[in-house]
């Protein structure tokens, strides 16, 4: 039997690595596994850097949900698969050495009690992403937007509502008098709940079979949100040639959204802005005919009985 074959003692050896590889093989699966989930699912917004949709689009797929493709999915669940079966089934008696080895130690026990930790994190992190992908391409809202009050029906002018539209153009919604707008509130920031809002009056308006009425959502972020970003938030979204989203200067757009009664807080660390869902229907004739307070799908119900 040849000296790489036999340990000290003249103990067959075979294939076995060196003390401490096959853990650190294991590691750097582990590493390589979240690196290529956070790549794929971790929410990046309406600001999305594009050299990352043209990866997650080149590494996974992406279908309109934003979520990996089939084939995606393969890569992103059968390559870690693979990975550990070659580990286990070429070292797997010097993997058990080196992970019985860690066990006995207070720090390696630290080491492997952090790692389960973090992969239990990591799956319910990319579970809470998936589910509400679905949920977004489904039409179905997430537990902030499901706790709806009542229906507001009102009888009010709308505000004033004059600023900078996703084309560089001025906007001012008195300009519209004569046809029913979709008024709501989000920003470009956020990955999950204005995505859904929006998403859920696009399907609402095409439920009730009034796709000529526009949606104008004015931005809550006028720090991040510039005229300039519209164009992308918009895409984002998904919005129609005859939507709008507004933005302007931070002191024009604050007025405006004090005028309209939109609660919100912004948090000056992050820059991320807390708000409740909220959507109103303006009539032909100017007039603010119903405000919803979550539950977006109802707007549906709502076009049904005006004209437009």
């Amino acid at each position: 039997m040849s000296d790489g074959l036999v340990a000290a003692g003249g103990r067959a050896r075979g294939n076995a690595p060196g003390h401490g590889v096959a853990a650190m093989t294991l590691a750097l699966i582990l590493v390589i596994t979240a690196g290529w989930w956070a790549l794929a699912l971790y929410p990046v917004g309406a600001d999305v850097p594009s050299w990352v949709e043209r990866t997650r689009a080149a590494c996974f797929g992406t279908v309109d949900s934003g979520l990996p493709s089939a084939g995606g999915w393969v890569l992103l669940v059968g390559e870690p698969i693979g990975m550990m079966g070659v580990l286990i089934s070429v070292w797997g008696e010097s993997l058990r050495t080196d992970l019985a080895w860690l066990r006995r130690r207070w720090w390696g026990q630290a080491v492997m009690l952090s790692t389960v930790l973090a992969v239990s994190m990591g799956s319910v992190a990319a579970g809470t992403v998936v589910a509400g992908a679905i949920a977004l391409e489904r039409g179905e809202t997430f537990n902030s937007l499901t706790a709806a009050a009542p229906v507001t029906r009102l009888d009010l002018p709308a505000p004033p509502l004059v600023l900078t539209d996703q084309h560089g153009e001025g906007f001012d919604l008195a300009a519209w008098r004569g046809r029913p707008v979709i008024v709501t509130f989000a920003f470009g920031h956020c990955a999950d709940v204005c995505p859904t809002q929006v998403h859920q009056l696009r399907e609402a308006r095409r439920g009730a079979g009034k796709e000529s009425v526009p949606i104008v959502v004015v931005t809550l972020d006028p720090w991040r949100d510039v005229p300039a970003r519209l164009p992308h938030i918009a895409a984002q979204w998904e919005l129609t040639a005859e939507d709008r989203v507004l933005s302007g200067e931070v002191a024009d757009v604050n007025a405006m959204l004090d005028a309209w009664s939109v609660a919100r807080a912004r948090d000056p660390a992050t820059g991320d802005i807390a708000h409740p869902p909220v959507a109103l229907l303006v009539n032909e004739q100017g007039r603010i005919a119903a405000r919803l307070d979550g539950g977006m799908d109802r707007m549906r119900d709502l076009l049904q009985g005006i004209g437009g």
